[in-house]
């Protein structure tokens, strides 16, 4: 932890004319004390650090220090600041702050300029406190190998109590997710993090079961042959461009309007294809069709009853 702190704190006074030792000792949560017995154990590695007291004060290198910034291409350091520059959008991580702070302290301008030409955020619209909040606690717990548990709501509104063993964050189709063996069913699942609620750290540690991330394992249920539907759809031509967008243009058949798609059949896919309104009719499978035709009269049932 300290050669970290040490090797963190050398790169911050490169990428910093002066900083205060009241400052990397919140950075460090450490106490001041510490930062100046830091300080001479950099002094004592060679490294020129000056320690300068009273109003304008502060600690800095001395004027021409310099390290050698080829340990990383031009390309690799704008990649590297922008998948951290992404993370960061989702959850606190110090240790990816003082990361972030190396790579620009190693980077000339012209780099620095093109750290800032593509940013990913992933953090959703509005307000994200709650957000990053289970993002953060779901990382420690990861890292710590301890459980969480938490109330967890179906598409139907059933809520469920759980207790789970957290291996991995992931965000797919624009959603973030938490792939956890889960104790009450005995197997690993896919819990969406919106539906998640009241999350909390147990004191409970866990082993980490061997899992092959590379293979996507949360994919392969939700694709298995008995869980997917072959669809035949008929769409509005004036909607091509959202047609394309959302199923793919490698599935439509644009010279007669048609959509021939296999996916996995469940609620989302009945909300999803209701989402088109009246540009697209569904063709095939037959009991596909009945089960929109209900959900759209049930619709407009419900708004005539508002009515009266």
């Amino acid at each position: 932890m300290k050669l970290e702190r040490l090797l963190t704190m050398t790169m911050i006074l490169i990428n910093r004319k002066k900083v205060k030792a009241q400052e990397l000792a919140e950075l460090f949560n450490v106490s001041v004390r510490t930062i100046y017995r830091d300080i001479e154990t950099l002094s004592c590695a060679g490294i020129p650090v000056i320690s300068q007291q009273g109003v304008n004060g502060g600690i800095h290198l001395m004027e021409g220090y310099r390290v050698d910034k080829q340990v990383l291409t031009k390309d690799e350091l704008i990649s590297l600041s922008t998948a951290i520059k992404s993370a960061l959008t989702t959850y606190e991580d110090s240790h990816a702050e003082a990361v972030l702070e190396k790579l620009t302290c190693i980077a000339d301008d012209q780099v620095k300029q093109s750290m800032d030409h593509l940013f990913v955020d992933f953090s959703p619209w509005g307000p994200n406190v709650l957000f990053k909040e289970h993002m953060t606690t779901l990382k420690n717990a990861i890292e710590s190998m301890h459980c969480v548990s938490f109330y967890y709501s179906t598409t139907h509104g059933e809520q469920t109590s759980r207790i789970v063993e957290p291996h991995t964050i992931v965000q797919k189709g624009k959603t973030w997710y938490l792939y956890a063996y889960c104790t009450l069913r005995k197997d690993f699942r896919l819990f969406k993090l919106a539906r998640i609620k009241n999350l909390l750290q147990e004191e409970t540690i866990f082993e980490r079961k061997e899992v092959n991330l590379s293979e996507l394992p949360w994919g392969k249920k939700w694709h298995q042959p008995q869980n997917v539907v072959n669809l035949v759809i008929f769409f509005d031509k004036a909607i091509t461009t959202l047609v394309e967008e959302s199923f793919g243009a490698e599935y439509i058949d644009h010279e007669q309007s048609i959509i021939n798609i296999a996916i996995p059949e469940d609620e989302w896919l009945y909300g999803f294809l209701l989402s088109f309104g009246h540009r697209i009719k569904i063709i095939e499978p037959l009991y596909i069709r009945d089960i929109i035709q209900k959900r759209a009269q049930e619709i407009v049932l419900l708004y005539k009853n508002q009515d009266n």
